[in-house]
């Protein structure tokens, strides 16, 4: 079975050193430590801003960085083309500079919430609205075309940083591709071969984690052309294969019986020899079927489990005919550029408007007050922005813990660092010191990423203060009350206003998971099995996740105990028969089939409380006898 759906990875397993996190981590620190450099020999307009920058520009992989970079300058720039007409307009006006600023914020968050612009959209919105700010205390028509080219500027300088960096030091995606490979199979190979508590955990993390970023590099290993197509081919065999690797294997450790000591061990060897070819950037082709001879003499449930195990592991990275891997999977929406309910659905508008009307209210409240000090308010209500109320509070607690121990490192630099610092040298080693734990929590895993992004944030803040070594307290003191006045304002907006509950989308989820299910028990076998299994982990993990978020939703707006109870029974059932689907006899997989068809249509898609088909059963009960038997047999 997959993870159960209440069943969330250990903190110490986000924080656990892997390859393309400890590499991350470390390109981070030193592409902000050179971007520190760059905007003091530049005189860059709010240095920290543009070192943080950083932390939005970047990913693991040296193709996803380059593309990430180019695509923000290009916007960046086009939009401040449009700063630029607008300044002709607003400059003189403080009433339309701040309209400007509203309707140039609205427009963003609306790309941010119903297109394909979401990555930068919020980014884009938060440097235009402080650029759009500069004009107001620009004394002339030249100084405010110079403060909006600045605004371009804070862009410019770590992108041009970090495709350096990226260029000479970030891994190719066929790399981290080969490598996230090897990692689930020797979760697999150490789970078979030393069934227990501690490896049969460390398989389900992986389960947990989904396919996580392998589709991504292979996405971008297609783009760099840099591989030839069998490569290509291969590779993206690959992928379901290890999927349906991983489930069988965790079937197969978690009952012993299931499978003899002597086949698991021949399974286990095959996978590590497979691993290992995997770490040096190849993959494993011809690969034998070492079946021992105590397979002959197994229960019938059991050599279907044994003979699906290594069908996997023989075809690996055995690309499939086209009709052999057609499955009547659900169809996938392409769209274009705006999502497909970008204007039918009032939830786009409702957020922009909110995360607006958040940052507009810290605009006005610094801007009266004349406390420029506490501008990062107002940045701030764009690095907060999210959709429904318990993402914001999530984010917003993530937030503060990240401020907090910010603040800390960086007043503690402050006072016992920064005074014995006399050059740029000195403070870039210090930026580059800071930076690493927040870019190791940013690479750690959704749960806990925005703590190290606001980490960083506040570090920065503190530290960078100019174009030399500063230690002045009162502008760290400033720049941590604005953080906490925007996480506030945000919290406001997004709980006491229209406020969106996460339950809203967990019934129609749960009607595509099992969708997918049926889909998956009507799958031939093969690469169609695994990415069905696939789509139907990534559905389960993001549906635990928002249960999971239920808990910091206000106690007004979260459905009551036995709502969410009945779901996580569910998706724990779900999660019980999602491995026996992949071995289960012609006969069992139409009847599974039809049985999860039906109990998909039991669910009211759109509503946010949809009564389940009655009599209420385990899903696994539901699925009757042959999956069952399949499960524990």
């Amino acid at each position: 079975m997959a993870p159960p759906a209440s069943e969330h990875p250990a903190l110490a397993s986000l924080l656990t050193a892997r390859p393309e996190r400890t590499g991350f981590a470390l390109r981070q620190g030193l592409t902000c430590a050179l971007t520190a450099i760059a905007t003091q020999l530049l005189h860059t307009p709010e240095p920290a801003i543009a070192v943080y920058v950083v932390f939005f520009l970047n990913k693991p992989d040296r193709a996803q960085s380059i593309l990430q970079n180019l695509i923000f300058l290009v916007v960046i720039s086009l939009v401040i083309g449009l700063l630029l007409l607008l300044a002709m307009a607003v400059l003189d006006d403080p009433f339309w500079r701040v309209t400007a600023i509203g309707l140039v914020s609205f427009a963003l968050l609306f790309l941010a919430a119903a297109s394909k612009l979401r990555p930068l959209a919020p980014t884009l919105a938060l440097i235009i609205g402080f650029g759009l700010d500069k004009l107001g205390l620009a004394p002339s028509d030249g100084l405010a075309t110079r403060a909006i080219l600045d605004a371009w500027q804070i862009v410019a300088v770590p992108v041009a940083v970090s495709l350096l960096v990226n260029f000479t030091l970030a891994p190719s995606p066929r790399r981290l591709l080969c490598a996230g490979l090897a990692l689930r199979l020797d979760a697999a190979a150490e789970a078979l071969a030393q069934p227990g508590a501690a490896s049969l955990a460390r398989l389900r993390e992986a389960l947990a984690e989904g396919l996580g970023g392998l589709p991504g590099w292979l996405k971008m290993l297609h783009l760099e052309r840099t591989a030839p197509a069998a490569d290509l081919a291969a590779l993206a065999q690959a992928l379901p294969s290890s999927t349906r690797i991983l489930l069988l294997s965790e079937a197969a450790a978690r009952d012993p019986a299931a499978l003899p000591a002597a086949e698991r061990a021949s399974l286990a060897t095959t996978l590590r020899q497979m691993a290992a070819i995997l770490r040096r950037d190849r993959y494993p082709l011809e690969i034998a079927d070492g079946r021992t001879p105590a397979a002959a003499m197994l229960a019938p449930e059991q050599v279907r489990l044994c003979d699906a195990l290594w069908q996997a592991v023989t075809g690996f990275a055995v690309p499939e005919a086209p009709a052999a891997t057609a499955a009547p999977a659900p169809a996938a929406a392409h769209g274009g550029f705006f999502l497909a309910d970008a204007f039918s659905n009032p939830e786009h508008v409702q957020f922009a408007l909110k995360t607006t009307g958040a940052a507009l209210l810290c605009y006005i409240l610094y801007t009266q007050l004349n406390w420029s000090g506490i501008h990062t308010c107002f940045l701030t209500c764009y690095i907060l922005a999210l959709g429904t109320a318990a993402e914001a509070v999530e984010k917003l607690t993530l937030r503060i813990l990240g401020c907090i121990a910010g603040a800390l490192l960086g007043v503690s630099a402050i006072i016992l660092v920064m005074p014995a610092l006399d050059s740029i040298g000195a403070l870039s080693a210090i930026v580059l010191l800071g930076t690493l734990p927040g870019a190791w929590l940013a690479a750690s895993g959704e749960r806990i990423a925005y703590a190290g992004f606001q980490l960083s944030f506040a570090f920065f803040l503190c530290v960078i203060q100019g174009y030399h070594p500063g230690f002045d307290m009162e502008i760290a003191r400033d720049r941590v009350i604005g953080i906490l006045i925007g996480t506030l304002a945000s919290y406001l907006v997004m709980t006491q206003i229209a406020p969106i509950s996460v339950a809203r989308r967990i019934d129609p989820a749960i009607g595509a998971l099992l969708r997918r299910l049926a889909a998956l028990a009507a799958a031939p076998g093969g690469a169609a099995g695994g990415r069905e299994a696939g789509a139907a982990l990534d559905l389960l993990a993001q549906l635990d996740r928002d249960l999971g978020l239920l808990a910091y939703e206000p106690a007004g707006l979260r459905p009551d105990a036995g709502w969410i109870t009945t779901r996580r029974a569910i998706l724990a059932a779900a999660a019980e028969a999602l491995a026996p689907l992949l071995w289960l006899e012609p006969a069992g997989r139409t009847t599974a089939a039809a049985q999860l068809g039906r109990l998909a249509e039991g669910f009211n898609m759109g509503a946010p409380a949809a009564p389940l088909p009655a009599p209420l059963q385990p899903l696994a009960e539901a699925l009757g006898a042959p999956v069952m038997a399949a499960a524990h047999g």
